[in-house]
């Protein structure tokens, strides 16, 4: 039996707003306005994914270098290094690169704001231990202690693993910022969006596949890890 040969099907914008159209029950031309309009609630959607847990394709780790006595990184400050796409900060840690074939690192512990406002002198120096994220629209990561001047320079940096937004919708002849297995649900999303503007009578029925479809795409998305077993010992009578 021939087969295709290929695994790189994907949906420009323009025809997963025409899928999510249909599923309203609206086929034909689509006006300009409808368009735009469908194109404003992908982008609405996909920044509510934002709220829907850590989305595996869009990790990514960042190295910032340390700088003597500095607390906050930002993009501000290291337009160079400090991505600008940030959505939250899931770990870091610093690393002493001075042997280059052996490089040490130190986890850091993630505190919250009011953990960190507590601290007495936040820009005593030393070997950072702790980091708090100040998520603004432009994010900043506090560390304590500051970088001593041992533990700073070209040899020695914060590294952490952060959720990247998801990019916007853009032109329609684009692709969309997803993985394969999350078109079903992101088409699924926008039909619901699109049935709520145009054909309310729908937006029930629409809503209840679409979320359905969003959570097997987060489940598929989920990491595993390996499951260990211990068994129970029993001592004496059965204890």
């Amino acid at each position: 039996m021939a087969t295709s040969g290929t695994t790189t099907f994907d949906l420009p914008i323009d025809e997963i707003i025409e899928e999510a159209f249909e599923r309203t029950g609206m086929r034909g031309n689509r006006t300009g306005y409808q368009l735009k309009s469908a194109r404003r609630s992908l982008n609405i959607l996909l920044s509510e994914w934002g709220n829907r847990g850590i989305h595996l394709w869009k990790v990514k780790l960042a190295q910032i270098p340390l700088v003597e006595g500095q607390a906050e990184y930002n993009f501000a400050n290291d337009n160079t290094n400090f991505p600008q796409d940030i959505s939250d900060i899931l770990e870091a840690y610093v690393r002493n690169n001075t042997t280059a074939t052996a490089p040490v690192d130190t986890t850091l512990t993630k505190i919250d704001r009011s953990a960190y406002s507590a601290l007495a002198n936040k820009l005593a120096k030393g070997t950072p231990s702790q980091y708090y994220v100040q998520r603004t629209v432009a994010p900043s990561v506090f560390l304590y202690q500051t970088p001593s001047s041992s533990f700073s320079g070209a040899s020695h940096f914060l590294k952490f693993y952060y959720v990247a937004r998801i990019q916007d919708a853009g032109a329609y002849t684009n692709e969309a910022d997803v993985v394969f297995r999350f078109l079903p649900c992101m088409t699924s999303g926008l039909s619901y969006y699109l049935s709520l503007k145009y054909s309310p009578e729908t937006a029930q029925s629409n809503k209840l596949i679409y979320e359905d479809e969003l959570q097997r795409a987060l489940t598929e998305d989920g990491q595993r890890t390996s499951t260990f077993i211990t068994p129970q010992t029993f001592y004496g009578d059965g204890v």
